[in-house]
């Protein structure tokens, strides 16, 4: 396979010309762009002029990475043209967060094929609950297909996110695409450096992604307390203080979910994947070092999936509250990626609004939030 990045900011343009010779039917296009190119969107224009053959996805952003650095105001581009594997691109409608399973059982129906190895997916990031969307995915695709992508994002505004259908930027939408052929490697990585504290809280009343009571106690009420003062700041000021949530029954696997936002009238809290009734949530904190630590792990374990040095696409995903407590120190944690990239490879990814990969090499893909997420796509 070949790879190429560029980027575009204005009112420079792209930084280098598009390589419009990377043009086939087995070219995937990816663009991660800052939300205001929602109401400028030449440069999909451009890219699709440029590679008409080809498959174009992308999103919104809370940050577009590309290579060693993340940037604002700007789209960030890979054309990856594969050798050996087939491309096919998916799209639903998702009208509100209920509808996520079944929006997942759409777009596997349109994947279904022989040879499906792979689903890379991106969904607007305010109208799609991650959990049961990935599960959809899985009970509808062939087993052992990893599922990988990301929420599309919007800074710590939490007002608008959009997917690209064709080239035109629209909310409420989810994108895949699926890889098809037998040469095509993934590695994928999953990491996130935060740590529980506080109190364990029983989450006696919630609906989906939505929590109203812990402990008995209007959620939203509980979790102002601790805020304290920051709490002037939600949704946002969430995005420092995330839950672990475990599912009853004793030490099951423990996932990390981020506040989307809040409903003062309920007193409740919307979660970009399920809360379950009944399980345990707890407060998690963290530390730069650790943040730029567990993104150097998840990228050795995405490249320890991908038997062979080629030129491969890389894709970061990582959450837009890292990027809060980050501040200054963002770019560590992509240099640190950035480092583990094999040769002539390219690599480009966004801050989300959540993660989409398996928690472990060769298991089921899970949503996850505050995490640091990188799949690898190599040929051999």
């Amino acid at each position: 396979m070949k790879v190429a990045t560029v980027n575009y900011a204005a009112p420079r343009g792209w930084n280098a010309t598009l390589p419009v010779t990377l043009d086939s039917p087995q070219t995937l296009v990816l663009a991660f762009a800052a939300p205001e190119f929602d109401q400028r969107p030449a440069p999909f224009d451009e890219l699709v002029a440029a590679f008409p053959r080809s498959l174009l996805v992308g999103c919104s952003t809370s940050g577009e990475i590309a290579g060693a650095q993340v940037n604002d105001a700007t789209v960030s581009v890979a054309i990856a043209r594969f050798e050996h594997t087939q491309l096919r691109r998916a799209f639903t409608f998702v009208t509100n967060a209920a509808d996520s399973y079944d929006a997942g059982a759409r777009l596997a129906k349109q994947l279904a094929g022989p040879d499906l190895c792979a689903v890379f997916v991106l969904c607007d990031g305010l109208s799609v609950n991650g959990t049961p969307l990935v599960d959809s995915l899985a009970r509808h695709l062939p087993p052992g297909v990893p599922v990988t992508g990301g929420l599309a994002g919007d800074g710590s505004r939490f007002g608008h996110t959009w997917v690209l259908d064709r080239q035109q930027p629209e909310a409420q939408r989810i994108c895949a695409v699926g890889f098809y052929g037998r040469r095509l490697q993934v590695g994928s990585g999953c990491d996130g450096g935060w740590s529980d504290f506080g109190p364990e809280r029983r989450i006696t009343r919630s609906e989906g992604n939505v929590l109203f009571e812990l402990d008995g106690k209007p959620a939203l009420d509980l979790y102002k307390s601790y805020l304290g003062e920051r709490a002037d700041g939600l949704p946002g000021s969430a995005l420092l203080f995330p839950l672990s949530v475990r599912r009853s029954g004793g030490a099951g696997e423990t996932l990390v979910r981020t506040i989307l936002g809040i409903d003062e009238a309920a007193r409740s809290l919307t979660f970009a994947g399920d809360m379950p009734q009944g399980g345990v949530a707890r407060l998690m904190r963290t530390s730069n070092d650790h943040l730029i630590e567990s993104a150097s792990r998840a990228m050795a374990n995405a490249v320890a999936g991908v038997a062979t040095d080629a030129p491969s696409l890389v894709v970061s995903v990582s959450c837009v509250g890292r990027r809060l407590v980050l501040g200054e120190r963002t770019e560590e944690e992509i240099e640190t990626v950035f480092d583990g990239v094999p040769p002539g490879s390219g690599h480009v990814g966004f801050y989300s609004y959540g993660e989409i990969s398996p928690a472990l090499a060769g298991g089921a893909s899970q949503l996850h939030n505050q995490t640091m997420t990188i799949t690898v796509f190599s040929e051999c």
